[in-house]
């Protein structure tokens, strides 16, 4: 299955990124710590070309902490570097002014052999949507001025909002890619709330996450929803593979009550418990992709 998409909003965010990057010193890459390369766009690099670049991976509070460290050293090994950061609650946020001006080092010691004073860096916000822009500007900023939300797509347009006397920042809509070849990308995007859930079957989503979460956080499955120890799942290509995920569903659907006429199992609820306590932390600290 391919997925599809490209709402004119989006098209328009692009073509607008392309005509203000002349304007723009740095670019900041905003990218879910849980899901770094689900959450990055492939069209990212080809829009920002050669712009100097730095990486943030939002909401690492969420994430395994082990994993982070070892998407740190993957985007060091690619030549860039990345900072874990919470926009909500503003761990490390301090440090990002301080990073942006390290990429700027090189135009700064330019300006100053031409006399030229420097300027407030000149900052450009991208990524995907419901990644924690718009909570990131207003962390930086120390006010609200970016509407926020827990749907994506919040923001419609750019606007410029200067961070006291240092920073100038570039927000913009968050851009998703024409189509998904991938279908697990879709898939972790919509588990952690990135895309709206009426683009894909909410059970749907919600087994490859089970399925995933059994074999890489058992332990967090059995403390959250006192399944018991979980038997370790056939292998995903046996034929066996997908009863024994809607097993653990069904589990997880008895403990938290979800259920119809007959004792039957409501696998709809059950699998918008699931997402919902991903997305709000209840399960843990949990990375949904590995380097």
């Amino acid at each position: 299955m391919t997925i599809q998409w490209f709402p004119g909003h989006m098209t328009r965010a692009r073509r607008q990124i392309e005509e203000k990057l002349k304007l723009i010193d740095v670019a900041i890459e905003l990218l879910d710590a849980r899901l770094p390369l689900s959450s990055r766009n492939p069209m990212i690099d080809d829009i920002l070309k050669d712009k100097p670049r730095l990486v943030l991976l939002n909401k690492t509070d969420l994430a395994d902490p082990r994993v982070t460290e070892q998407w740190v050293s993957y985007f060091a090994d690619k030549g860039l570097k990345a900072l874990p950061i919470d926009a909500s609650s503003g761990h490390r946020v301090n440090e990002i002014q301080p990073r942006a001006e390290e990429l700027m080092a090189e135009k700064f010691a330019r300006w100053e052999a031409k006399g030229v004073n420097p300027r407030a860096v000149r900052i450009l916000i991208v990524g995907i949507p419901n990644v924690g822009k718009s909570t990131l500007i207003n962390r930086l900023a120390g006010r609200k001025v970016a509407a926020t939300g827990d749907r994506p797509g919040v923001t419609k347009g750019q606007q410029w909002i200067r961070v006291g006397t240092g920073i100038e920042l570039l927000d913009t809509p968050g851009i998703l890619w024409p189509k998904f070849e991938d279908q697990k990308v879709g898939y972790r995007l919509a588990a952690s709330g990135a895309i709206k859930e009426e683009i894909l079957n909410v059970e749907d989503v919600a087994f490859h996450l089970t399925g995933y979460l059994a074999d890489a956080y058992p332990g967090l499955l059995q403390d959250r929803y006192d399944l018991g120890e979980l038997e370790t799942l056939p292998d995903p290509e046996s034929e066996f593979f997908g009863d024994a995920v809607v097993g653990v569903m069904e589990q997880i659907g008895r403990r938290r009550g979800c259920l119809q006429g007959g004792g039957i199992v409501n696998l709809e609820k059950a699998s918008r418990v699931l997402l919902r306590d991903l997305q709000t932390g209840k399960l843990g600290r949990i990375s949904l992709e590995k380097p």
